[in-house]
Formats: C-alpha cells, structure tokens, sequence
C-alpha cells in the first residue's frame, strides 16, 4: 500500500480548531504515514503548530511538526527541539521559512540546509527530517541548477527525504527526481499534491509560491465562473489523473495539502481507487 501523508495548518479560531478535528477524524480512515502541521512566517503560529500537533499525538497518529529557522536563534531552535522532543514528536519537516512582512532577516540562519545540519549536531538521529523541493524552481532561486544544488545540500546536511511543492505537471517531478540522482541525491522525493476546489483561490496561492497551473487548466478552472460544483468535478479529474501517473512511475508515497478539508482528499484516493 503506498504510504499516504497529510498536511494541516494550525486553526485560528475554536470553531476551525473543531473543524479540523472532524477533518482528521474522516481522514484518519487514510491510515496516514504522518501528519504535519505548518509553522507560519517567522514563527508566527508556534504556539498554535505545537498544540495541534500534540492533538494528533493524543489521536495515535504520528505527527510531523514545521520547524523553520528565519530569523531564529540557535539558542531558541534548541529550545523547541527539547519541546518536540518532550512531546514524542519524532519527524520534523525542516524549512528555511518567510519572515513576516516588514522584519529584517535577522537570526542566526540563512537557510534551511543550516537547519538541517545543526538538528543532526544537536539531536544526532533522533528526528527523521524532511525538506522542501521545488520540481518547478524554487521562486527565489537563480536558476533550475542552483535550485537542484540547494537541495541536494540540504540532503548532505542530514535530510532523510523531502515533500515537494504541489504541481500538476507530473512530467516536472520525474525530471526533477532524475537531475537529483544525477547529483547523488538518493533520498526519497514525496510529491506534494493539492486538490483543486476552488479556482480563484487556487490561481491565486500558485501565483504567490511560484508553482505552475498549466495553461489548459488555467483557461479551463476560468471558463467554469461561479460553477463551484464543475469546479470540484474537473478538479477531481485532473488530480486524480495526475496522482495516478506518479503511482505508475514510482513515487515513495503522496502528500497531501488538506487545506484543513477531508472531502476533496478523500475524493481524489477514492477515484484513484476506482481506477486502479
């Protein structure tokens, strides 16, 4: 059975707390490998990432906290890893993270392979670390190759694998998987998929973190307007095509980006089910 992981945000209010814990519950039915939960802009939603990561916890499932370094101290990521640690949490999704809008740099951190490499000092192998990638070029790197190269550091630096950025070009991921390799990066590559729900929601995410909507489903998610209910039908289509196609050449496992919902997760697995 293919190892099937999710993702969650940390909620903002009681009612989205209680939201997302219905959520899990229904998706629980998955048998995730892992959940994780994200870590806002320079730390921002700590407090909330460690309290809903230890829910998960408390259900019996393993949880994987976000852990970004951006204008972070060593003392400070020290800190939190005795945190997590003391918790039992035991996989970390290691980020170079964003700060929030106005902040200088600061921190004793550029980026994520710094991070890697001083949990791996700290913490010997205690944590299994996984890290972003980019098969469609991280938005802030120079080139496709100083993308590649950045990730083949942060696997050096002690990474156990990586979760991709969400695309629907599978042909990006194999190509990207294929270059790692030749730099002798052998960690396993997961690929993040996001289900389509919403069209302007999603144009407007992918144009913000750089990854790609092909032009076809651009034009196609466009021509549907209001139509919520074409939206979702064409959305489970294409994600559902797109997760089938990496199934077929391979992939370690798929990660899913909930968005805090279970049905359009639930759908997609439901309908690659029905295909295979």
């Amino acid at each position: 059975m293919l190892p099937i992981s999710l993702e969650f945000f940390p909620p903002k209010t009681p009612e989205g707390a209680d939201k997302l814990r219905a959520a899990r519950k229904e998706l629980y039915a998955l048998q995730p490998e892992f959940c994780s939960v994200t870590y806002g802009a320079g730390g921002s939603t700590h407090a909330g990432t460690f309290t809903t990561v230890g829910e998960i916890l408390a259900e019996g499932v393993e949880a994987a906290s976000h852990f970004s370094c951006i204008g972070a101290t060593r003392a400070k990521v020290r800190d939190q890893l005795a945190q997590l640690k003391a918790m039992g949490v035991r996989r970390l999704v290691a980020l170079r993270g964003d700060l929030p809008s106005g902040y200088g740099i600061g921190g004793e951190f550029l980026y994520a392979s710094e991070l890697v490499e001083f949990i791996r000092a700290e913490t010997g192998r205690e944590f299994r670390i996984e890290v972003a990638c980019y098969p469609e070029t991280h938005p802030q790197a120079k080139s496709p190759q100083g993308d590649l190269q950045a990730f083949a550091t942060k696997v050096r630096a002690g990474a156990d694998a990586a979760i991709t950025q969400y695309f629907y070009n599978s042909d990006a991921y194999f190509r990207f998987v294929e270059e790692a390799r030749k730099l002798g990066v052998q960690a396993p590559v997961v690929p993040g998929i996001m289900p389509i729900t919403n069209s302007s929601q999603l144009l407007r995410f992918s144009d913000a973190c750089g990854a790609e909507v092909p032009r076809w489903i651009r034009l196609r998610l466009q021509g549907f307007g209001d139509d919520t209910a074409s939206i979702r039908a064409f959305g489970l289509d294409v994600v559902a095509d797109l997760c089938e196609r990496l199934i077929r050449g391979g992939v370690p496992g798929l990660h899913f980006y909930t968005m805090n919902q279970s049905a359009a997760t639930l759908a997609v697995l439901r309908q690659i089910s029905a295909l295979r």
